[in-house]
């Protein structure tokens, strides 16, 4: 081992190219990487910040629940807030309204929260602000229509910036009892009770056994006074949106197999042209003992050293473009098509380092082809031409 690492350490790839194509591709694999953690990220804390994560509504209202109201203080509530995962349980309240400015007419949602405190002030988004030419400080009338029509008078207190959008249409942001007495419920009504869960249970799996938990903890815990709720994961509100991140995904596996595929076949031309120039340095070390795959492993060394090189080159120019790309947001996008504004990224270490891992292992696994040759080498041939 010790004579194979001494050899192995006297020998280059001298082909430059290898190690550029190399750093190329790992650049890209773990670009493709933080870009795809990017989206996951701010995707899930956009649908957490407008819906939550999981909804507890009524077995008969809709999502919304705009219609059937439940309690905000049901007496299995502290059981709910021990599911492990479980950070927040508020009361929200939903209703759909009707703007209209000029000539236009549009649908959207009004969520009352705990959060939004100042009395028939709203927060919009910045779409609808655009389209109706609106600004904090300015004035907007709403209809509900119901058994009643009412109409509210509403005063514009900032801007906020979303490119979420429920079924039911933009969300505006309104206080909590403002829409209680637009519906005329009592203080311990709401729509809904909506659950925020942390940041590492929003994937789709942990989502779902959460989701499960709460929906049998709600109906075995609730008294014969009490309606049962039904627990909806935003996964489920929102399936086509996580579709979308889980073709992201795959798209992100495809790259790391091209990309091991270029890297691989790029490596195999540098270390056939380092076995063809040492033809006679193999037929040598046969001559002196040394068998096929001993020879074979100093070929690799060679090549995993050079493997590492160009790996250690792409992940930090990777890195340095996801530090850039992180602070300045540099490279825009259209949140109509990609839900955010700009390509967000996302260092996620284990990630990179499995992708660097499996990359890795999937180049050398190709490096095993060129050292095939070394078996066709005949000692006697490339000693007598020496």
């Amino acid at each position: 081992m010790q004579a194979e690492g001494y050899i192995a350490g006297r020998l280059r790839v001298k082909e430059r190219m290898a190690v550029v194509a190399i750093a190329i591709s790992f650049f890209v694999i773990i670009v493709a990487v933080a870009i795809s953690g990017g989206f996951r990220r701010e995707i899930r804390e956009g649908v957490s910040a407008v819906t939550g994560d999981v909804l507890l509504t009524n077995a008969s209202a809709d999502l919304s629940g705009s219609s059937d109201p439940v309690r905000t203080a049901p007496s299995y509530l502290k059981e709910l807030e021990a599911v492990q995962g479980v950070e927040r349980i508020e009361p929200v309240i939903y209703r759909p309204g009707i703007l209209k400015i000029g000539d236009d007419i549009h649908g959207v949602l009004f969520k009352g929260t705990q959060a939004d405190t100042v009395s028939l002030g709203v927060r919009l988004p910045s779409t609808l602000a655009e389209r109706f030419s609106l600004a904090p400080g300015d004035d907007l009338v709403a209809w509900f229509i119901g058994e009643k029509v009412k109409i509210r008078k509403w005063h514009v207190l900032s801007v906020y910036d979303s490119a979420m959008e429920t079924e039911e249409g933009l969300l505006l942001y309104v206080p909590i009892g403002d829409l209680r007495r637009l519906n005329e419920w009592e203080p311990d009504q709401a729509s809904l009770l909506e659950v925020g869960v942390g940041s590492r249970y929003r994937g789709r799996k942990a989502l779902r056994r959460i989701t499960e938990e709460l929906g049998w903890r709600a109906n075995l815990g609730a008294r014969e006074d009490e309606d049962p709720l039904r627990a909806v994961a935003a996964t489920e509100r929102f399936a086509q949106l996580f579709d979308w991140l889980d073709l992201i995904d795959f798209n992100v596996y495809a790259i790391l197999l091209l990309m091991t595929v270029v890297a691989g076949f790029n490596m195999i031309s540098g270390l056939l042209i380092l076995l063809f120039r040492h033809v006679s340095t193999i037929g040598t070390l046969k001559t002196l003992g040394m068998g096929d795959r001993a020879i074979a492993r100093v070929f690799l060394r060679v090549g995993a050293r050079t493997v590492a090189i160009g790996m250690a080159a792409g992940n930090a120019f990777a890195l340095l473009f996801c530090l850039i790309q992180g602070t300045t947001h540099a490279i825009r996008l259209n949140p109509e098509n990609y839900f955010v504004s700009f390509v967000p990224v996302q260092v996620n270490l284990p990630a990179i380092l499995l992708a660097d891992a499996v990359a890795f292992a999937g180049i050398l696994l190709l490096l095993l082809i060129p050292t095939l040759f070394i078996s066709r080498v005949d000692p006697a041939s490339t000693v007598k031409a020496e």
